[in-house]
């Protein structure tokens, strides 16, 4: 049981919505999220997903159940696999914050790129098909899901390193290699080619959820950052576990990929190209982008263990990850691929 969810306020809610259950929701806490609280709940014979926004003071935009909501409501009925989102609360006087629930999935969530969950013949096989699930979400129209209106097109890169440089800015935190990583950023923005997709914008073997027994991706999770955006952005940011050690979330730099059955970052992107059937060329450029992007991030996270209202137990010890990724990403700047 949680003590972060009224378990009656939440027993009216699933009463009204998905008929009267014999006794209290039986509600457990989901570990592993830095962002918005998400549990585990049973309600009678429905078993549901609960995700909310944290307590306390929020920044402008930040954990937005809503979108999130939207966005997993537009993409039910496409080839992108996702759960069905039931019922979004706007109100906070329920459970404290807005929440939305969906229907609970059986399968797997690795958080490593390194799968050791997975028999080394499935490796290559599950990371190849989270390439193939990015491909499928970049090929959907978002005017014909009713997302035309979900982000501004245009000019990603350079409003998103505004949007971001503006988060790191209201940061007490002082992290100078992230100032060197903007300034590489600023002066090696590509121009815009006018390229729009549905990005998910954290798009990362944390948030997949594999088959039970198959080496495939049967949900893509964790839509908060989700938006339209330039589809290389995406692409980047699942890139950066080849340029990051297994102890920075999760990444694969360092270990021997051949032994381990895990594909070289050449055959990902390659798997994403021949299922998007397009000609997207990865920089070094979207990768160190990810990175900065990522460095924000854990950034946020510190602040938010400092203030105590972050919603990951273990936020305390993923905070120092900002200054790796941003190492990590003044690492890609330098290469050539």
């Amino acid at each position: 049981m949680s003590p972060e969810i009224d378990r009656e306020a939440l027993r009216r809610w699933c009463d009204a919505r998905f008929g009267v259950a014999d006794a209290a929701p039986e509600v457990a806490r989901i570990g592993g999220g830095q962002s918005n609280p998400t549990f585990y709940v049973t309600h009678g014979d429905r078993r549901l997903v609960l995700r909310k926004q944290p307590p306390g003071p929020l920044l402008k935009g930040a954990h937005a159940v809503d979108r999130e909501f939207r966005v997993l409501r537009a993409l039910w009925d496409t080839p992108v696999p996702v759960p069905e989102a039931l019922a979004f609360e706007p109100d906070a006087a329920v459970l404290g914050t807005p929440f939305y629930v969906m229907a609970r999935l059986e399968g797997r969530v690795c958080p490593s790129y390194a799968l050791p969950e997975l028999a080394r013949a499935d490796r290559g096989a599950a990371l190849l098909s989270m390439a193939e699930t990015l491909a499928r979400l970049h090929a959907v129209n978002p005017e014909a899901v009713g997302l035309g209106d979900y982000g501004r097109p245009g000019d990603y890169f350079a409003r998103q390193m505004a949007r971001w440089s503006a988060q790191y800015d209201a940061s007490p935190a002082q992290v100078p290699d992230l100032d060197a990583l903007r300034d590489w950023l600023a002066a090696h923005m590509p121009e815009d080619d006018g390229a729009v997709a549905i990005a998910h914008g954290d798009f990362r073997m944390g948030n997949m959820m594999l088959h039970p027994t198959e080496p495939r991706v049967i949900a893509v999770l964790d839509w908060e950052l989700s938006t339209l955006g330039h589809p290389l952005a995406d692409l980047g940011f699942a890139c950066m576990a080849w340029h990051s050690a297994p102890e920075e979330y999760g990444g694969l730099l360092g270990l021997d990929l051949a032994a381990e059955g895990l594909p070289e970052m050449d055959a990902f992107v390659a798997a994403y190209r021949a299922a998007a059937q397009g000609d997207a060329v990865l920089r070094p450029f979207h990768v160190a982008f990810a990175m900065f992007r990522f460095a924000v991030i854990f950034v946020g996270i510190a602040d938010r263990a400092a203030a105590g209202s972050a919603a990951g137990a273990d936020a305390a010890r993923l905070a120092p990850l900002a200054e790796a990724f941003a190492r990590r990403g003044l690492a890609v700047s330098r290469l050539d691929f």
